[in-house]
């Protein structure tokens, strides 16, 4: 069979995997049983083709991702909590919707903040002014606040679960990327670390900014803030081919000594996982694995191979 190019998520007791043509979210429930939520996945990168070009296709991708691991916490926030009595299947109310909607923008607002603003403004007020020399700081506080923000996750009681959980996604996708059976006592003997995590991808993001807010300049006002939040689609999209490749040559020398770095990051938000999680990741993988045998049939006709799609976990 062909490389499935297969990505995740973990959400609250649980996995969620997806292939180029599937999605699939397995969550244990309070009771052990396995809960279940499948649908259909096709990208805007291969309907719509300007879209599917690289650089161009990071940002659309991180979009699409973002929204389906929105709909992957929500089912599992209900999955896991729901007790016997409750009614499966219902719906959230609009208040609630609304509320899942604002939270969402304000999280995305406050990023940008910390993220953007945040650090050009301590740097402007240190009395950074050159291109190189703001450009450095401001990064070095952007990295700052990455690091801050991964440790604490990383300490917070409640997210140890998640955390272990994302290390099973880990395992089982090196295991079907290496071709072994996947059963829990396989899939445990693989890292938990993979250079396709998204971690990784933030790591470069950081590391991609430094240059492209260089170039930018010291901001004077609001409109150069709004162009560097602005540039944040190419900055992703970059990002996004630099771990797209290093997913597909992983096994050179050279891209592992550059993926180092962002591998180590992920020991702050991976754990090692038990038997039952890595089963769970186990479940959504098998789940989207039809698309092996529709990538051997593409490659037997000579079409654009799907194969070549990577996923950011």
């Amino acid at each position: 069979m062909p490389f499935l190019p297969v990505g995740g998520q973990a959400v609250i007791e649980g996995v969620m995997m997806r292939s180029p043509s599937r999605m699939a979210v397995a969550v244990r429930r309070g009771d052990g049983t396995l809960a279940f939520l499948e649908r259909p996945f096709a990208s805007l990168t291969r309907r719509v083709k300007p879209l599917g070009w690289p650089v161009v296709r990071g940002a659309v991708s991180l979009v699409e991702g973002l929204g389906l691991g929105v709909s992957a916490l929500n089912f599992s926030a209900d999955e896991a909590t729901r007790d016997e009595k409750s009614r499966p299947g219902a719906k959230p109310s609009v208040a609630q919707q609304l509320l899942q909607a604002a939270t969402i923008v304000l999280s995305f607002a406050l990023g940008l903040f910390l993220f953007v603003v945040l650090p050009a403004n301590v740097t402007t007020a240190l009395g950074f002014h050159d291109s190189l020399g703001f450009g450095l700081v401001d990064g070095f506080f952007r990295l700052v606040v990455f690091v801050l923000y991964l440790v604490l996750i990383s300490r917070w009681k409640e997210m140890r679960r998640v955390l272990a959980y994302h290390g099973a996604e880990h395992k089982s996708i090196h295991a079907i990327e290496s071709g072994a059976p996947l059963t829990p006592e396989s899939v445990m003997a693989y890292p938990r670390l993979h250079p396709r995590c998204g971690t990784s991808f933030l790591f470069l993001v950081v590391v991609v900014s430094v240059l492209v807010f260089s170039l930018i300049g010291r901001p004077r006002g609001v409109g150069d803030h709004l162009l560097r939040i602005a540039a944040m689609p190419l900055i992703a999209g970059i990002a996004f081919e630099f771990v797209r490749l290093s997913g597909r040559h992983a096994g050179r020398r050279v891209v592992r000594w550059l993926t180092w770095p962002g591998l180590q990051f992920q020991r702050l938000t991976t754990r090692e996982p038990d038997a039952a999680m890595c089963a769970v990741a186990i479940a959504a993988l098998e789940r989207v694995r039809h698309d092996e045998t529709v990538l051997a049939l593409e490659r037997a006709a000579d079409r654009a191979p799907a194969a070549e799609m990577a996923f950011i976990q």
